[in-house]
């Protein structure tokens, strides 16, 4: 999953990303038109924001702190969003391919993200494990989404 030569600071990184995730799922739901779609994103915004903390404890473990806010890159392209929702309108298939395009760039992160697990305690470890198994989780199921509104 992970390659070696790896700092705190990445970690760091994933714990940031992850809030972004976070914030966005929120934000679907608020502008989802459909009911089911406004609670699975809360949903999925509660799964990930649980992930959060369960990384952002062990983070706190090892270095004293830990983000507890997002990426200005992630708070650019929600305002972005915002515009241009409010230009163009938005519906249920265009914030849910916006949802998919953040679990692309989340997914890709982890992917590429160094961190060098054997100099991590047993459980910052399997913290970050879990992280990886939610996104990947999520990446998936938005993805289905996409598709089957798609046929």
């Amino acid at each position: 999953m992970f390659q070696d030569d790896s700092s705190p600071a990445q970690v760091r990184s994933l714990v940031t990303t992850l809030i972004d995730s976070v914030n966005g799922y929120r934000d679907a739901a608020a502008q989802a038109e459909g009911t089911q779609f406004q609670e699975l994103f809360r949903s999925m915004a509660d799964e990930r924001s649980a992930v959060v903390e369960d990384l952002r404890r062990e983070v706190v473990e090892v270095e004293g702190d830990a983000p507890d806010d997002g990426s200005i890159l992630g708070k650019t392209h929600q305002r972005f969003m915002d515009l241009k929702a409010a230009l163009t309108g938005r519906d249920d298939r265009a914030i849910i391919n916006e949802v998919e395009r953040g679990e692309d760039y989340l997914k890709g992160k982890f992917e590429t993200v160094t961190v060098d697990q054997e100099s991590m305690s047993p459980s910052l470890q399997a913290a970050v494990q879990r992280a990886w198994d939610s996104v990947r989780e999520g990446h998936d199921k938005i993805s289905q989404l996409k598709h089957a509104l798609s046929e």
